[in-house]
């Protein structure tokens, strides 16, 4: 698959309405599900193994979306192949009085994966140029109004691009997601949520009462994605009204990275070399 194709270019003009929600390509359903995304599934397996035993590096996933784009069944589909002793899905919701005492990088910097493993945001510190942006719930906040100037999205862009830079020059290689839902299949998804007594508990009226804003944050978006997507932190726009095809392309993405960050097994000196064979005849003789 070519996934430069969904890759967003840097600081290019992008309105997400021309771009597509859905794959209409050659690839079938059966064939995705069956074999390339479990194919991809055990790729991920080997070289997080790798990762995690070398110990150097780390790999960040940020997913973010409208709601019920798909984030937290893509993350339970793709992500079962890999060990879970190195593995840490985050949900960033709605910051605590805590949270919001600090500046809006705060709880995110301390969940970052340590070294030799795979952190997943679900939503992430691009809340607070998305949700915050569209409400403008910065003047509700505890935070210096004299700051909330015409130009404090610019300011958080540049600051969320230094952010990742930093983390880069630090080890964690960072690939960003955005699934990309149309009005019509979210309102599919809601509906399921209202009518199927087992997807209930996924319900909040607040799913409802943001639609209203789909215009905005389509705007918000497409604003945030280019100013925000580098080299060392691209963003990827995935079409989403077909979960197979989301996973998929988020895995091979995925693998890509793992396969450009080029985990290796530790490799043992000369000394500890020459030491396995006489500790191998003590374990024989025990």
């Amino acid at each position: 698959m070519n996934t430069e194709k969904y890759l967003v270019s840097e600081k290019k003009k992008l309105n997400l309405y021309d771009v597509p929600t859905s794959y209409n390509g050659k690839l079938q359903k059966e064939e995705v599900k069956e074999v390339l995304i479990p194919e991809n599934i055990a790729k991920m397996r080997e070289y997080h193994e790798r990762l995690y035993a070398e110990n150097n590096q780390s790999l960040l996933i940020v997913l973010q979306a409208m709601d019920a784009a798909g984030k937290d069944s893509l993350i339970k589909n793709i992500m079962t192949g890999v060990n879970p002793q190195g593995t840490k899905v985050v949900p960033f919701k709605k910051p605590s009085d805590g949270e919001l005492d600090h500046d809006y990088l705060w709880r995110v910097a301390k969940e970052l994966p340590p070294r030799g493993e795979i952190g997943i945001f679900n939503r992430s510190h691009y809340e607070d140029v998305l949700v915050s942006r569209v409400h403008n719930l910065v003047l509700h906040q505890p935070f210096p109004k004299n700051l909330v100037t015409k130009d404090i999205w610019e300011k958080r862009f540049e600051e969320i691009n230094n952010f990742e830079d930093y983390l880069s020059n630090n080890g964690t290689t960072i690939v960003k997601f955005f699934l990309h839902v149309s009005k019509e299949e979210q309102k599919k998804r809601l509906m399921e949520r209202i009518d199927r007594p087992e997807k209930n508990w996924k319900f909040a009226s607040s799913d409802i009462t943001e639609r209203k804003y789909f215009d905005d944050y389509m705007k918000a978006y497409a604003d945030m994605l280019v100013k925000t997507s580098t080299k060392r932190a691209p963003w990827y726009i995935v079409p989403a009204d077909r979960k197979w095809f989301s996973r998929y392309l988020v895995s091979e993405v995925i693998v890509e990275k793992l396969r450009e960050m080029d985990p290796q097994f530790p490799v043992l000196s000369k000394e500890e070399l020459d030491s396995l064979d006489k500790w191998k005849k003590i374990l024989e003789e025990d």
